[in-house]
């Protein structure tokens, strides 16, 4: 099921494994049959890690949704409480213990906080009477989740608004411990580089609690050469725009939750000669979306523009295959062909299912002008039309922070034009998401500071002016011409070093810093002739798929030397990280 995390350079099915482990030793302390009654969000991490058959291994007979009122009626011994630390879900759970108490049915009940125990929400078990009917209290840690073979993610959704609207460290914690479960079962990492505010705390815990763990080191070689710890604040821009590879856009367009993605039904229909078309499916169809797929892992990382030739070279080499059956003429060759026919058909099916997946896919451009800073300081007549048009708001502030980060702030006229519209156009209520965005650094009035950005962009190239979208040979062809600051950073530090580019990260929010840690001697790796390094670039306040096509793009490079692992607080686009900063996102205008 999870072979695919172990093709890569590091084996992510260890992490994994060790989470399984725990999960089992949990449910094994609550003896005889269960029911687990779900936190909805746990839900989708959790399907990752373990599938219902593991679950059931250990006698989990039936499961339920947490929600207010009366729990499901259930012939099981124990019922297990599966939550995030949350005070409004301990008051939810509270409810369904005194509405069962009431029926006087004699149950065992358990709860797990996913990834830490919290004082707080056992204080308010206590405050409603119910924390006594608890036999086990406990914490499952799952920080880090391995979404795919080079790719981990923590799925802490307020993590970025947590950190700079609310000054709440609590997810930088988390993401320091879970590094320290990575050196666990990877070995110490022996260099740390980062840049930015956030990353600076996270090193700091990281030291503190090595130091605090001195002397129950595990012995293993490290897996890893280099930690990169990124603030998201240090690279603003990214995420607002919109990502043009494949497997970004369908993020942009229909959002990949947890490795799935919902499309419409209407494409994947088998439409038959004079079928009417009443007969169609409704539900949406949903497809996983990993590297464990052939075809999906070959076009992934590619810009829009390159897949549908990439699409169509594979649609002919199955055809080829195909074809071979009429040349089979001895039992062998025919035995032969047999054998190959289940994998020709899931390609075939895989091929089918992206073809469709890229016709609803289609283009966008209004975001280079900015990118390569034209006319960024006046009012922008797109947005002005899209403003009075009513496109969705989510679109609207996307643009207009972009504009504010590609021009280190707004004129006070311009920004106090645009503040107005927004306003008078979607309603007064907005005002607070306003105040939100300019917290968090994404729109800001001008200051008499120069605009850094253009020293920024040409030092480090961030723009490049004939990026190869068929056959690339830079990073920035996966927003067909602008190249990542975050990942040019990364790229930097690989090669020639931070110290070459010292005035531009002084400009960039945040200190940066390099740290070392010791190694348990004998444990120095031997590294072999053309041997590649690695380095798990860590993003602090969440990274898009457009980011971790470019970093895939690096690891291929054949002068590389270096080959990234990928890990964040939460994959994220545009659309859903301007939502996190939102006061009631609900009433904004989809």
């Amino acid at each position: 099921m999870a072979a695919h995390l172990s093709y890569g350079r590091v084996n992510l099915n260890i992490l994994r494994e060790a989470a399984r482990k725990e999960l089992r030793e949990f449910l094994d302390k609550c003896a005889g049959s269960k029911a687990i009654v779900w936190d909805e969000y746990l839900t989708g991490p959790f399907g990752l890690i373990a599938q219902y058959s593991l679950l059931k291994e250990h006698e989990v007979e039936k499961m339920f949704t947490l929600k207010s009122g009366r729990l499901p009626a259930a012939d099981v011994k124990n019922i297990i409480f599966f939550v995030r630390p949350r005070l409004e879900l301990m008051d939810i759970i509270a409810e369904n213990i005194i509405s069962e108490d009431k029926m006087h049915s004699p149950r065992d009940f358990h709860i797990l906080f996913v990834p830490r125990r919290s004082m707080l929400c056992e204080q308010r078990l206590k405050e409603q009477g119910v924390l006594a009917s608890f036999i086990n209290i406990d914490e499952y840690i799952l920080d880090l989740i391995p979404y795919d073979g080079d790719l981990l993610s923590m799925e802490y959704e307020s993590a970025f608004r947590e950190c700079y609207l609310e000054n709440d460290q609590t997810s930088l914690y988390h993401t320091a411990k879970g590094l320290m479960t990575l050196q666990a079962l990877y070995g110490t990492i022996p260099q740390i580089y980062g840049k930015g505010e956030c990353a600076r705390h996270v090193a700091n815990m990281m030291l503190r609690m090595k130091r605090e763990f001195a002397g129950s080191q595990n012995q293993i070689l490290p897996v890893f050469d280099t930690l990169l710890l990124l603030d998201r604040n240090v690279d603003l821009l990214t995420p607002l725009a919109t990502q043009l590879t494949y497997e970004g856009l369908i993020d942009e367009v229909y959002g990949i939750t947890n490795g799935y993605v919902k499309l419409p039904p209407e494409k994947f229909a088998q439409k038959k000669q004079g079928e009417a078309s009443k007969d169609l499916p409704t539900e949406p169809k949903k497809l996983q979306l990993n590297s464990a797929e052939e075809l999906y892992a070959e076009i992934r990382d590619k810009n829009f523009n390159a897949v549908g030739a990439a699409l169509s070279k594979k649609a002919k080499i199955i055809s080829a295959a195909f074809e071979e059956r009429h040349n089979a003429k001895t039992v062998g060759e025919i035995k032969q062909f047999v054998s190959q026919l289940p994998h020709m058909q899931a390609a075939r099916s895989s091929l089918a299912n992206h073809t469709s997946i890229a016709e609803l896919i289609k283009d966008i451009t209004i975001e280079q002008e900015f990118m390569t800073g034209v006319e960024t300081d006046k009012v922008n007549t797109y947005i002005e039309d899209s403003i009075a048009q009513k496109d969705p708001l989510i679109k609207i502030l996307r643009l207009v922070s972009m504009q504010s980060v590609c021009n280190n702030g707004l004129k006070q006229k311009v920004f106090d034009y645009y503040r107005r519209e927004i306003l008078q156009t979607y309603g007064y209520e907005h005002i607070l998401t306003l105040n939100n965005l300019e917290k968090a650094g994404l729109l800001k009035l001008q200051s008499n500071s120069r605009n850094n950005y253009p020293t920024i962009r040409k030092t480090l190239k961030l723009w490049m002016e004939d990026a190869n979208e068929q056959n690339p040979n830079d990073i920035s062809y996966v927003y067909s011409g602008y190249a990542p600051l975050s990942i040019r950073l990364t790229q930097v530090l690989a090669r020639p070093g931070w110290r070459s580019i010292e005035e531009v990260l002084k400009m960039l929010p945040g200190p940066h810093f390099e740290e070392r840690q010791q190694l348990p001697a004998g444990l120095h790796k031997k590294r072999q002739q053309g041997e590649n390094r690695t380095t798990l670039v860590f993003f602090l306040g969440g990274v898009s798929y457009a980011e971790i096509a470019a970093l895939r793009f690096l690891s291929q490079m054949e002068d590389s030397g270096m080959e990234y692992i990928i890990a964040t607080t939460k994959l994220l686009n545009g659309t859903t990280w301007i939502k996190s900063l939102m006061d009631r996102p609900e009433a904004q205008t989809s």
